[in-house]
């Protein structure tokens, strides 16, 4: 999930990343999704920040956080996790 503030949007340049990695691995196993931290209370501590925030859930539950669009760590995480 890329979490954003409406002020500074979602990180455009990396959905390029994901949309490789879904075509690679297979469209089941890798989904994305982005939500804005001003209408989500759940996603109130990532409030205020103007660094992009990836969080990836497996199973409905939270298993890594990535801060800032470095494409390196984030495609590390996500083939970690699958």
């Amino acid at each position: 999930v890329d979490v954003f503030q409406a002020w500074c949007g979602p990180c455009k340049p990396v959905v390029n990343l994901f949309q490789k990695i879904r075509n690679e691995v297979g469209s089941n196993l890798l989904h994305f999704a982005v939500a804005e931290v001003d209408s989500i209370d759940a996603l109130e501590k990532y409030r205020g920040q103007c660094e992009p925030v990836f969080l990836f859930y497996t199973g409905g539950e939270l298993v890594a956080v990535v801060r800032g669009a470095n494409a390196p760590l984030l495609q590390k995480t996500i083939l970690k996790q699958l």
